[in-house]
Parts: structure tokens; sequence; C-alpha cells
């Protein structure tokens, strides 16, 4: 099989990312690029020599492409996957998947429609210690799952909502937990699955948006095991931590770091660390921050994959809609001040 070829809109901070890995990737070839921002759009077209467009219909209508990659603001995915769907293309988008349950529905119906493709980037999944945790948890290891802690302790100065207008902005990006949490909150589903209860409370406390920066929440998951988060976007200076602990019945583990990247804990019941782990997951770098584990290229290996062998490791678009439901439902429980 040819390689496979990804016409990406969107060439901010995530889409320059996706537009790397893309490149980088053996069995695959970025086709075209769409931004209309001409500056921006033109920066990436140059260096990686290829055709800009600045309006998203018009690369529809005339792309040669297998996949559309979305890496637009968040309120704009559902209708640009909608709209690409229907149009013929199989679809790789962004998370949040979208800002409600509503659109997730949309967009799953348009692609079964189309008979086209719909994935979710989730690129957490492939974290090494989430993996190890995962693997431990499907093979019941940990036994029941009592609880599980997860904390986001995190920094954005004011000039990361100021540089990008829909950043802090309720309607346009939806909140801390669409942006900062959401890959979170899909490991938390992935383990423990749905979101059944949730009750939490939300500020607003050092920066200058709509949205909340900081709040906390009690859940309760399918499996029975109860949760917490809590998120903030305020820590002083620089990222401070992104954690989740899980307490089982036969056993406790911790992946921290600032990034997920790292077991800080792992006592399992008959069940030791392999030895010789490598853990080389790496943030994504931002400018003046940093941001979720950088295994983009895991996500497209994994798309060419599925396509090519009919491999199974890539999130759905019903997969990819279960944290933004349960999204929905921390901040419909949200005392928000």
């Amino acid at each position: 099989m040819d390689k496979l070829r990804f016409a990406i809109v969107g060439c901010g901070s995530i889409g320059k990312r996706h537009i790397a890995v893309i490149d980088a990737e053996e069995n695959a070839v970025v086709v075209a690029i769409c931004d209309n921002d001409e500056t921006r759009g033109q920066e990436q077209a140059d260096l990686y020599h290829l055709p800009l467009y600045s309006d998203f219909q018009t690369m529809l209508n005339e792309v040669d492409a297998d996949i559309i990659s979305i890496a637009t603001p968040h309120h704009l995915h559902a209708e640009m996957s909608v709209l690409a769907n229907n149009a013929g293309f199989d679809v790789l988008v962004e998370k949040p998947m979208a800002l409600s349950r509503v659109d997730c529905v949309r967009m799953n119906e348009a692609a079964e429609k189309a008979g086209k493709n719909l994935w979710v980037v989730k690129q957490n999944r492939h974290n090494v210690p989430v993996r190890l945790a995962k693997d431990a948890i499907d093979k019941g290891r940990l036994g029941k799952i009592f609880m599980i802690k997860c904390d986001i302790l995190w920094n954005r100065y004011q000039g990361y909502y100021d540089d990008s207008p829909w950043r802090g902005n309720k309607e346009l990006e939806g909140g801390a937990l669409f942006t900062q949490a959401s890959h979170f909150i899909d490991l938390l589903i992935w383990w423990c699955g749905d979101v059944v209860e949730a009750l939490g409370h939300a500020e607003t406390q050092n920066h200058n948006i709509e949205t909340e920066d900081s709040g906390m929440s009690i859940l309760k998951f399918s499996n029975g095991a109860i949760g917490s988060l809590v998120w903030t976007t305020c820590v002083y200076n620089k990222n401070y931590e992104g954690s989740i602990t899980i307490v089982g019945e036969r056993g406790t583990i911790k992946i921290g770091g600032k990034y997920l990247n790292k077991i800080e804990y792992w006592d399992v019941e008959g069940y030791p660390l392999p030895e010789g782990i490598e853990f080389t997951d790496k943030p994504n770098a931002y400018g003046k921050y940093q941001g979720t584990s950088s295994n983009h290229d895991k996500v497209i290996k994994a798309i060419v994959d599925r396509v090519k062998h009919g491999g199974t490791d890539t999130v759905d678009g019903f997969e990819g809609m279960r944290s933004v439901a349960a999204i929905e439902d921390i901040y419909a429980s949200v005392r928000h001040d």
C-alpha cells in the first residue's frame, strides 16, 4: 500500500506537531495544509514545501488525501470533522473531540453515514507508565480498584491565554477540563469505566479569562471506584506535576513526573515492574510552556497499522466521546465562583 496521505488543518502549536510527526513517518506523507492565518500557514508551507490553503472547504474540494487531520481550536472540531467525513475523507481530530455530547454524536453519525473512519488523538495512552498500569489492570493484578486520584498542577501564564483569543473563552475553548485535563480524564475512564457520578467546585483565581483556572471534583466510576480530580493552571512559575495514583485491592501504582512519564510508586502483589524499562516519554514543548507527552508519532503509527493491517490501537469517535461526556457531567455538577 502507498503512503497514507494526510492534509492538516490548523498550523498552531499542535498543528505543527502533526505536520512534523507525519512528515517523519515513513508510511505517511503530508500533502497539504490549511490555516486562515496566512503568516502562520506560509511558515509551515515553506518549511515543508507544501501547498497552503486558507479556506477549509476549498481544501476539501481540491486535495488528494486519505485523511484530514484537524488541529484547530476546540469549537471548530465538530463542524470540520462532519464536513471532512461528508466529503469522503477519514478524519483524525485532536482532543477534545468536541465540546458537547451532542456534537460528538453528530460527528459519529456523519462518519458512519459516509462509511469513513473518525479517530481521536489520545497520545497519552501510549505513555510507557500508562501502558504498564493498563496491562496490570487488564490482567486483574490489582484486584478491585478502590480509589483513583488525579492531580494536574500546572502553570499557564497570562500570555498563554492572551496569545490565542479562543483560549480561556468559555464558548470557544470550553474550559481547563477540555484543554489541560482531557487526556487525564480519558485515562481514568480507560482504566475504571465511565463517570457515573460527579460533584465539583471550580474558580477563576489567577487569570483574566472566562473559564476556570482551578477546580476539584469527586467522581464515581462504573467499576465501583471512587476518584478525585484536582486541576489548576495557577502553579507558580512552571508545571509541577501531572499524576495519577491507583489504589487497588492487591496493589498501588502512582504514575507521575510532570507529564505522566514516570513510575513513582509500584507495589503490586506478585507483579513487579519488568526490568530494563526505558521511559522515553517527553513533554510537548510550546514556546514558554510545556504540555502532555509527545507521543503523537505513536498515534500516527497506530493509524497506519489500522489501515494497512487492521490494527486495533486507535481511538475511534465513540471512545473519544466518553471523556467529553465525563467533562460535561463534571461541569454540570460544578459550583463555579
